[in-house]
């Protein structure tokens, strides 16, 4: 299978990630648990996940780097950190449901700063207009998961800086193949999978923290077990419960694998494949490509449609033909809105570090043969 989601999850894997859990599978326990070897192992290794993700995403201390299950679960602690109910938030025009969702949860009041796809001048201009006195927090993805378009969050993060406003950045699509750096943005939060760019297993991601917390749940966590309330320093306070200690095994070895391969190779690598699929996709009569003008302002991940073809009938189409993309929403209404596709969805092919120039050809070529199906 020619294997084009992973904006979703990247199932190809350096081999070293599932060596790695299923070792801590089977020598380790849990850290703080105990000060036998199984245990103590369990917690060099996920201190050796911190320290590994601090140095990549300039965190100063690696304790400020919390364990996750999902850039979902980091998202809410975050937002649940620094939003009260009725709180006036500012989001773009791309974020997705992992945002969205617990925001009208909370009742928060919402603003939008929008504008037209890659279109980043529009985008910092909105931001500018609306970032007013009466904003409580700042929420931003870097890329969206839809489009693969790079907003520009150090633009906005320094008008956040300069207005003392608290930022939260969703880094899901950007972790691992752009710069993301804590300290550099001065962000609040930036939250992260494991799975997607980082290489690591599902039901794992990463919360970098420069801001006070507020704890999702509350139980053991090997420290100060006499009190009744969670410890007040990170990361204990939002890390109630068993570790997940194959996940993290597997995660520092996806982490190592891209400090090796460099960020910027591993984007280089995506974009091309990405511009080699766009000038293709656009090329077939009946094909509305939606792809940046400035390769700069676009990863990996690149959104397309097929007249006279449902998303959905043109993504089980190509999984018939042993390629795997993504078609829909995408868990992004808001994004979809902003670009004008709400209605009819998107079809989404989006590369890693392990695609090839034939992959991306051959998806062309089926998607030709496709449109040309429709055609009278």
């Amino acid at each position: 299978m020619i294997y084009l989601d992973s904006a979703a999850t990247t199932l190809q894997k350096p081999p070293a990630v599932p060596r790695a859990a299923f070792y801590a599978m089977t020598h380790m326990a849990s850290p703080g648990r105990g000060g036998h070897r199984p245990a103590m192992l369990a917690a060099e290794t996920v201190f050796a996940c911190r320290e590994a993700a601090a140095e990549l995403f300039h965190v100063e201390d690696p304790e400020q780097v919390v364990l996750t299950c999902s850039a979902t679960h980091g998202l809410n602690l975050a937002i649940k950190s620094l939003v009260k109910p009725g709180d006036t938030v500012l989001i773009s025009g791309y974020e997705h449901n992992a945002v969205t969702r617990p925001l009208y949860a909370l009742g928060a009041q919402v603003k939008t700063a929008s504008g037209p796809l890659f279109d980043a001048q529009a985008m910092r201009s909105a931001f500018n207009a609306q970032l007013t006195k009466d904003v409580r927090c700042v929420i931003c993805t870097h890329v969206s998961n839809v489009f693969g378009y790079i907003l520009p969050l150090e633009e906005i993060a320094a008008l956040c800086r300069e207005r003392g406003v608290p930022l939260i950045v969703d880094a899901s699509q950007s972790a691992g193949c752009l710069p993301v750096h804590l300290k550099e943005l001065g962000a609040a939060f930036i939250a992260m999978p494991g799975h997607k760019g980082l290489y690591g297993p599902q039901g794992t991601g990463l919360l970098l923290c420069a801001h006070e917390t507020t704890p999702l749940l509350e139980g053991g966590t090997g420290s100060r077990s006499a009190a009744q309330d969670m410890p007040d320093f990170l990361p204990d306070r939002l890390e109630a419960g068993t570790h997940n200690v194959p996940g993290a095994a597997g995660l520092l070895a996806g982490l190592r694998y891209v400090k090796e391969q460099g960020c910027a190779g591993i984007m280089r690598g995506e974009r091309a494949l990405t511009v080699q699929a766009a000038r293709g996709l656009s090329q077939i009569p009946g094909v509305t490509v939606y792809a940046a003008s400035d390769p700069q302002r676009q990863a990996g991940v690149l959104s397309f449609q097929v007249a006279g073809m449902d998303c959905e009938v043109v993504g089980e189409a190509l999984g018939a033909r042993d390629i795997a993309v993504r078609a829909g929403l995408h868990c992004a209404p808001l994004a979809h809105r902003s670009a004008g596709t709400f209605q009819a969805g998107t079809v989404r092919a989006s590369f890693s570090v392990f695609n090839t120039p034939e992959e991306a050809g051959r998806l062309v070529r089926e998607v030709a043969r496709l449109a040309k199906q429709q055609r009278p």
